[in-house]
């Protein structure tokens, strides 16, 4: 990352960031062709999970490629400026990180996956049967490699926050 001091190489701080993201964005590559797709996901601590419809452009492309970029945010807000276009901003926390797919294909780790995104929305886990889920593929990604970053006045208001529980 160019920008070291807006990093946030914290896990929790970075875990934080995904549980309240609302939306997970893939990165995906099909003979040198690159697609982005927004997804709604679960998050568990070790994987992100996401569903797919039974066919469709991202199953071509995963099914070409199984590495992925992802990327989320929270708290994003423009800051604007009166005076000057270039000093206009933007306010967020962020989350970029790579790794490889797989679908998930046994019954009950299909029942934790789809657990794992609706808890992420409902903030509670649902009763489900495997006649529900045929429909729907599930995927995980295997995170290999994550970081995380920050606006300026989110580093400020950091170091605040800790100065006052200090």
């Amino acid at each position: 990352m160019r920008r070291k001091d807006k990093e946030i190489q914290d896990r929790g701080l970075i875990d934080k960031i995904m549980a309240q993201a609302q939306v997970c964005r893939l990165g995906l590559c099909k003979d040198n062709a690159p697609y982005v797709v927004p997804v709604s996901f679960g998050y568990d601590g070790a994987f992100i999970y996401f569903h797919t419809a039974r066919e469709g452009m991202k199953l071509d492309y995963l099914a070409s490629n199984n590495r992925v970029c992802f990327e989320l945010e929270h708290d994003v807000k423009v800051i604007p400026s009166s005076a000057e276009a270039c000093e206009w901003s933007v306010s967020f926390y962020s989350v970029i990180g790579f790794g490889t797919v797989e679908e998930i294909v046994d019954p009950p780790s299909k029942v934790h996956a789809v657990n794992q995104i609706m808890k992420h929305y409902s903030g509670r886990e649902w009763n489900l049967d495997e006649r529900s889920l045929e429909k729907t593929r599930l995927w995980r990604i295997l995170i290999e490699r994550i970081t995380g970053k920050r606006s300026k006045d989110k580093i400020a208001l950091q170091e605040s926050s800790a100065n006052l529980a200090g």
